[in-house]
């Protein structure tokens, strides 16, 4: 299953489930994205021919992150660019998250295990704007436990 987080017409993050599965290929990202986010099922001997990537210069303005949840629970809370909270959903065992755009923060509800897949060199404190989290009364969890 595919969960796409909006606001204002703006996809802030996408969730692919741990039970999602489809058929050949199929990337969930628009070709603009400086992070591209893709899902592949091949038969037993199908071959990827081997290939190395050209060097292109890109651009990137906005970063974007994937997490993937090894072990434990998660609470990911979205948030506008302005800072807004939105809306909150769990992540469990197995789930990816992209995030593309708007602001986001976690809470750990078990002790977890994440993999971090980002663009880099990271940039230190002008990667990140850091601001109060939302308080625990004010969660609204959205519809995926």
């Amino acid at each position: 299953m595919l969960e796409a987080i909006e606001f204002n017409g703006k996809q802030l993050a996408l969730i692919v489930r741990s039970n999602f599965s489809a058929e050949g290929i199929q990337f969930f990202t628009p070709n603009t994205y400086s992070q591209q986010l893709g899902y592949m099922k091949r038969p037993l001997g199908y071959v990827i021919p081997p290939h190395v990537h050209n060097p292109v210069r890109r651009e990137v303005e906005y970063t974007k992150e994937v997490l993937i949840i090894r072990r434990g629970l998660v609470r990911v809370d979205f948030y506008s660019e302005d800072q807004a909270y939105l809306q909150s959903s769990l992540l469990h065992a197995g789930d990816i998250i992209l995030l593309a755009y708007g602001g986001h923060g976690f809470e750990m509800l078990e002790e977890s295990e994440i993999i971090e897949v980002k663009q880099g060199p990271y940039a230190g404190d002008q990667d990140k704007t850091r601001f109060e989290p939302v308080p625990g009364t004010q969660i609204v969890m959205k519809d995926n436990t």
